[in-house]
């Protein structure tokens, strides 16, 4: 199950609508298991894992186990469920890590295997499985995408310095790091203040995986994201949604859809973007995973409406001092709600990242 678990990975935020889940087909007759068929979720969300797997372990998969990342659907489409697939393989154990919320699987999967005598056993290594497709398990039952909120800071819990834009604050490999996390998201979203101070491509730039940057997201009610940035510019190669109110300006919105812009209505209250709201628009448009870059104000918003599910901090090891933007975050002031999942060093760079606690 943990290779499982690690092959689902290779699709995350490729996959529409539907999650990335991986299934192995393992044999054993005798002298040791042998895996003879493997499967992650196609891209764009077709076909499945389990009938991938099963094709490729052809007539090996009768009286084989089945490890699952996500338990098999059950519904029918115009192609048979998984679980049906499962059966007809003449598969004779299948071992599920996560049950499925949405309410067509929801333990109908389980059920229909165990219906046709096949062994099933569930919850192996849940939490792990759980921890990669969190988004689609946040989209399924709170309606919204999973909110990952990344901060980089220095040594003194400072952001940036006001005025100065990008400023450097952790390596090369932490960065890398960075790039990953967004070829593995949904969407990427700042506040328009980080857009217009650091004016930022927001794009993967890890080699081999560029193709892989997410939508980009600027939250930006009066829509002054100029046109020519390099958000803007890059519009008709990489998705960008942009924030607009109804009351602004016909001729703003018109220059960057002529850049290549899309829009998102949003509600205002008190003057600020209403984000519960904006989150639900985008779980509609199918993001279930949503990396939050943008600047203090911004990262304050969402820590401020318990819209934060994963909080990740790099820390770097220089201090900027008093003229530093502080963090509305850091190691030592993390909210009693997230518990710490993991402890890495990349570099000279210190990277904590926690969960909040359901």
């Amino acid at each position: 199950m943990a290779a499982a678990i690690r092959l689902s990975r290779r699709h995350l935020g490729l996959t529409g609508t539907n999650p990335s889940v991986a299934t192995l087909i393992v044999r054993d007759d005798g002298a040791a298991p042998s895996i003879v068929g493997r499967a992650v979720t196609a891209v764009g969300g077709r076909p499945h894992a389990e009938p991938q797997a099963l094709q490729e372990a052809g007539d090996l998969a009768r009286g084989a186990t089945a490890y699952v990342t996500l338990e098999p659907c059950a519904h029918h489409g115009r192609t048979p469920p998984c679980a049906e697939a499962l059966i007809a393989a003449g598969i004779a154990r299948v071992v599920g890590a996560v049950s499925d919320p949405d309410p067509r699987v929801s333990g109908k999967g389980y059920a229909m295997l165990r219906a046709a005598d096949i062994e099933v056993v569930e919850n192996l290594l849940a939490a792990e499985a759980a921890d990669l497709l969190k988004g689609y398990l946040t989209r399924s039952t709170k309606k919204r995408p999973e909110v990952t909120l990344k901060l980089a800071l220095s040594a003194d819990g400072k952001i940036g310095v006001q005025g100065q834009g990008q400023v450097r604050i952790t390596e090369e490999i932490a960065r890398a790091q960075v790039h990953l996390m967004r070829a593995e998201a949904d969407a990427i979203l700042v506040g328009i203040g980080t857009a217009l101070a650091d004016n930022p491509s927001l794009t993967c730039r890890l080699p081999g995986l560029e193709a892989r940057s997410p939508t980009r997201i600027v939250l930006d009610r009066y829509l002054r994201l100029p046109e020519n940035s390099e958000l803007a510019r890059g519009a008709r190669q990489v998705p960008l949604l942009v924030t607009a109110a109804s009351d602004v300006s016909g001729q703003r919105r018109q220059a960057l859809a002529d850049a290549g812009a899309d829009f998102l209505a949003v509600e205002a209250f008190e003057g600020r973007i209403a984000l519960p709201e904006l989150l639900e628009d985008l779980a509609a448009r199918g993001i279930s995973t949503l990396l939050v870059e943008g600047g203090a104000f911004t990262a304050a918003e969402f820590l401020g409406e318990n819209l934060v599910d994963r909080l990740c901090l790099f820390v770097g090891a220089r201090e900027i001092g008093a003229a530093g933007i502080a963090s509305p975050v850091d190691p030592g002031h993390v909210p009693s709600a997230f518990r710490k999942l993991r402890e890495a060093r990349f570099g000279d760079d210190l990277y904590l990242e926690f969960v909040r606690a359901d």
